[in-house]
This record gives C-alpha cells, structure tokens and sequence, in this order.
C-alpha cells in the first residue's frame, strides 16, 4: 500500500516519532535503501534516543529481507559509521539519529560506498520515493545481522592524526556530550592521552535530562563555561547529540566561534600537508583565506552544506575543510565530518606552540571581528535578496552568489543565505579589524530585512 513520507530532508531524514517517523516507515526505508544502493553489506548505528532501538530493528530487518548483511555498530556517534563505511570499504552506512532535534525527533543520514553521502540531489528522493510505493522485489536469501565492533581500529585512527602524541601538555579538559553519544568515545581516548578530563553531562541518556545538546544555543554552552570556571580548566569540549560537530572553550569559558576554529584547522593541517589545499564556506571567509595563504596552502570555496563540502574536498583531493557550523571535514577520514579529530589536533597545536586557545584566536578575532550567524524568517527568501542586491548596487560591492548572496565592500563584508532545512534566512557579517563598523553594518542590514 502506497503512504506519503514526510521526514525526508535536503541531506538526511527527519522526523517527529511516530507521526512523521514510526516503524514502518523505517522498515519501508531500509527495503527502498536496499533496492536504490544494491548493497551487500551495511553499517548500522544509532544514538541513544528513546526511539532509536525500535527504528534501528525495523530498519534493519528491511535491510535483512532485501539480502544485505547489517554490521550492527551499537550505540555510536555519526562519525562511527563513516569510518567503518570507508574502513571496511563497505556498500554503505545508515546512522539513526536526530542529532540537536527535540526528544521527540528521529532520523536517518545515509552513505554509500565509501562514506560518500546521499543528499537529495544523489538519491534521497529516489530512496523516498521507493519507500512510499512499497512495492519490493521478492528475495531467496535474506541477509543477516552481524555484531560489529570497529572501536579499537576507530581510536587508533583518531590518534593516527597526531604526530607525537607524547608530546601532547597535560592539559585539564572540560567534556561535555550532553548526555549523547560522544562519552564512550572520550573513555577510550583517555585512556592513551596526557589529559586530565572533566566530564559533565557524560552518561548517554535519551531521556536528555540536561536538555537537548546543541551548544549553538547560548544555553546549551553555560554548563561547559561553567565547569571551566571552575575547575580552572585549559580547554572546553562540547558536542551535539551525535558528535559530527566539536565546539570549542576556552581557559576563561568563553565560547569560540566554529569561523576561527576552521582557520585554526587549516594551518594545523597544513603544517603537516605543505601546499595542500583547504575549503571553506562563503558564509565567512577572510580569516580562513589568509591563515591558509600564510601557510602556503590553498583556500577553495565551496557552496554550505555537508554533501557539497565533500564533494568539493574529492574533486580537488583537500586536505581539509570547514563550515563556521562547527562542522570539519577531514580527507584521511573519508572526506567526512569527525567531532573527535578537530580537538585534537587543536591540542597539539596548542602544546606546540606552548599557547591558550585564547592566544591561538584573540589576534585573528581582532582582526576580522564577525556578527556571528543570526536567524531571520522571511515571508519570501528570493525577494529579500533581491531587495538587498538592489539597495547596496550603488555602491558596487564584488558580489558573489555561490550560496546566497554575498557582498564585498573592502572593509566590511556579508552573507545572506536561505537554510536549506527550514525556512530561515541565515546573515552573517565580518570587518576588517573593526569591531564598531562591523556591528553597525549588522544592524543595518538585520534592519532593512525586517523593513
């Protein structure tokens, strides 16, 4: 019987449970998943939400009755199934996850071979489509689930990104999963690092009682800052439900933005990838450009968004690339998003060069202060943009409509894009080296699009 699916989204599948996402509709995804990829064998994953063992059983007995063998990762970030896609070299990857969404929500990202991802211009709506019609093709043999443990080949990776891990200070860090999926992990890399830990939030608990982490919101970071404070700390971690996004704190608890933590990454990965090339974003873009030109690499552009990052990294084999989304990108990693390597390497740039992440940022903050992204609905994404290019024609800015709008007045610059999953305009704004001009072009232009 053909039913409509709603859930599915520009890069993943989303939805409230059971209204949007129940059972059938995850066991109707697998078959769909299983008749669009034509894999054989596929890591499953999932988060801790309340949802997720049910989801995870109907998804995967679709998957079973399609003929595909189902590596069962266990609980496990998002990160977790990337790797054993592209370290076992499988067909594909399916993580069960809503990530920041309400306790509510639950959800599917897909991979296929080799972690390369599935968005809805590679095959998203194919695999929707499918499942809605529900009619499958009938199979002799079905597949089996098999019990899959890739943690200690996980881990040895994670610390492969280090060059002398002895090396590392014995730094005092504040962990913060917010009681998702990231606490496991930071177990095991404890055990073969110099660092103290200080762990709030740790336990996986699906019933989320310290709230939804999504340390984007004020918020979800006052616990980090806190314990910093605290416990007088050098460093502060904080991660969202399923951990493909790292936030970073520093000593005094001050929250990082993602923009200065990409430029970071790129001179650490090009201190040890000379000439190599490094993306970004262009959401906000002068920092990383002249971080990555002062380190002899190459800075590329690409459109926002996970599947057009990665993309862009393949074709022109980066090293590196970063949103100011606090998502990071690592070609060694399949070209994937880690919430683990970031922190790392930033910890070895920091005993490196015997600095405070305060030290590594406050010059590059000062020197191209920025707004931070803000959030604006608008009746009608299009027309706002154009009323933006038209009122700031005059005074023939360089435009570039790569994602959004984006204008370059020399000394000041903005972004303006629609999101591409939910109906928001995003504005960013950045200044050279002028705190003053930059938050009054700010609330300029906040003010012509609520006029």
């Amino acid at each position: 019987m053909q039913i409509d699916i709603n859930c599915f989204k520009a890069y993943d599948a989303r939805g409230q449970v059971p209204d949007e996402l129940n059972d059938e509709i995850a066991y109707r995804v697998g078959r769909a998943y299983a008749e669009f990829v034509k894999p054989r064998q596929v890591a499953v994953g999932r988060d801790i939400r309340l949802s997720s063992d049910s989801l995870f059983d109907a998804l995967s007995n679709g998957l079973i009755d399609s003929g595909v063998d189902v590596l069962d990762l266990g609980i496990c970030g998002t990160e977790n199934v990337y790797f054993a896609a592209f370290h076992q070299h499988l067909d594909g990857g399916i993580m069960i996850t809503a990530s920041h969404n309400p306790v509510d929500y639950n959800g599917f990202k897909f991979v296929r071979h080799d972690a390369r991802p599935i968005s809805g211009d590679s095959g998203l709506d194919d695999i929707r489509k499918l499942a809605e019609i529900g009619e499958f093709p009938a199979i002799s043999t079905r597949g089996e689930l098999i019990a899959t443990d890739l943690n200690n080949d996980y881990i040895d990776h994670l610390l492969g990104y280090l060059s002398a891990p002895e090396k590392l200070k014995p730094l005092k860090i504040v962990s913060n999963p917010g009681n998702g999926t990231a606490g496991p992990a930071i177990d095991l890399l404890e055990k073969k690092l110099p660092f103290e830990f200080i762990k709030i939030q740790h336990t996986p608990d699906g019933n989320f009682p310290n709230g939804i982490p999504n340390p984007l919101l004020p918020e979800g970071r006052r616990a980090t800052t806190e314990a910093i404070q605290v416990h007088n700390a050098d460093l502060g971690l904080a991660w969202d439900g399923d951990f493909d996004r790292c936030f970073l704190f520093d000593h005094n608890g001050r929250f990082i933005e993602g923009y200065y933590i990409v430029g970071l990454l790129g001179e650490a990965l090009l201190r040890k990838n000379p000439g190599e090339k490094v993306i970004h974003d262009p959401r906000l873009v002068w920092n990383t450009r002249e971080l990555v030109n002062q380190c002899g690499g190459e800075a590329v552009q690409s459109k926002a968004g996970h599947a057009f990052i990665k993309e862009t990294m393949r074709k022109v084999n980066a090293v590196y690339g970063g949103e100011m989304s606090a998502h990071h990108f690592f070609r060694d990693f399949g070209y994937c998003d880690s919430g683990m390597v970031p922190w790392l390497l930033l910890t070895e740039l920091m005993s490196d060069q015997n600095k405070t992440l305060s030290q590594l940022v406050d010059e590059r903050i000062q020197a191209y202060p920025v707004s931070g992204e803000i959030n604006i609905s608008v009746d009608d994404s299009k027309a706002t943009l154009q009323k933006l290019e038209q009122h700031y024609a005059e005074l023939n800015p360089s435009i570039d409509k790569m994602d959004g709008l984006g204008m370059d007045f020399g000394k000041w610059r903005f972004n303006v894009r629609a999101s591409n999953t939910e109906p928001l305009l995003r504005i960013n704004v950045e200044s050279r080296a002028n705190q003053e001009l930059m938050q009054t072009k700010t609330d300029e232009l906040l003010g012509l699009i609520e006029a």
